[in-house]
């Protein structure tokens, strides 16, 4: 992409294609380039549920912020929260209580830069640049601690986020780690891709994702189930996307959702 635009940081490789600026794509954004738009088609090509994975997935995120409210929860730590779109965690929790708080984690310069410019009049949201797979500088940060008191209830959002952590970084210790750092009465919500399903073609899109910025893994329910750790997952439990806890009739071939989600509570 050779002209810029006043939200592009010049950090940014606009050559390779980012999970985020696809992600954002699907949802209607408008904070992606060509290289994005035209790595996703080859995606949807043979795989073209990929863009009810990406409805689904924010239809849940939004329930799932909503059922921590319900239950006194009042901030939120987003890990992989990608580009601030419409629907955004500070949006939703702020409308229910103003006083809500939220901490974004992102490694994306468009997500940061875009997020700093959303929230730069909102004392009680901020986002920093950050390596999720390293929890302990996130959780020390001083950001993060400002907006954050890990002394009362924290929504950990993972949603989207685990499939980019590979086997070589240690899925398990990270997520352990950040579970570790919440006060009793958080919860994890977490919704992560799939090879279970014959209709997900996990293994070609975990091979097409080589050429972009974003490697990943599916993983099995089992395996996913794994990172609550000891959190008892609430009904319905581990499920796919449209079927936890839907507002509207649940849809036709979950298993087309391509994720499962879940939320888990500490003690």
């Amino acid at each position: 992409m050779s002209q810029q635009t006043n939200w592009v940081p010049t950090s940014v490789n606009t050559d390779k294609p980012s999970a985020a600026r696809m992600y954002d794509y699907l949802l209607g954004g408008s904070h992606n380039f060509a290289v994005d738009r035209e790595f996703l088609e080859k995606i949807l090509a043979f795989q073209p549920e990929v863009k009810r994975f990406a409805i689904m997935n924010r239809a849940f995120l939004r329930r799932a912020v909503l059922y921590m409210l319900d239950r006194g929860v009042r901030q939120f730590l987003d890990l992989g929260s990608g580009i601030p779109t419409v629907g955004n965690v500070h949006e939703i929790a702020q409308k229910v209580d103003p006083t809500s708080r939220v901490a974004y984690v992102d490694n994306e310069h468009v997500a940061v830069a875009h997020g700093q410019l959303l929230l730069e009049d909102n004392e009680n949201a901020t986002i920093i640049m950050a390596d999720i797979t390293k929890p302990g500088l996130v959780l020390r940060d001083a950001e993060v601690r400002r907006v954050l008191d890990f002394d009362q209830p924290i929504g950990l959002l993972a949603v989207t986020i685990g499939h980019y952590i590979l086997d070589d970084h240690d899925p398990n210790g990270v997520f352990t780690a950040y579970r570790e750092a919440l006060p009793n009465g958080s919860y994890l919500a977490m919704t992560h891709l799939t090879n279970d399903f014959a209709s997900v073609k996990a293994e070609e899109i975990t091979e097409t994702m080589k050429g972009s910025q974003n490697n990943l893994q599916a993983r099995t329910r089992d395996e996913i189930a794994g990172l609550f750790g000891d959190f008892e997952l609430v009904p319905p439990g581990l499920v796919t996307t449209s079927q936890w806890r839907p507002d509207l009739p649940e849809l036709d071939e979950p298993e087309r959702d391509g994720l499962y989600a879940g939320v888990g509570r500490k003690g």
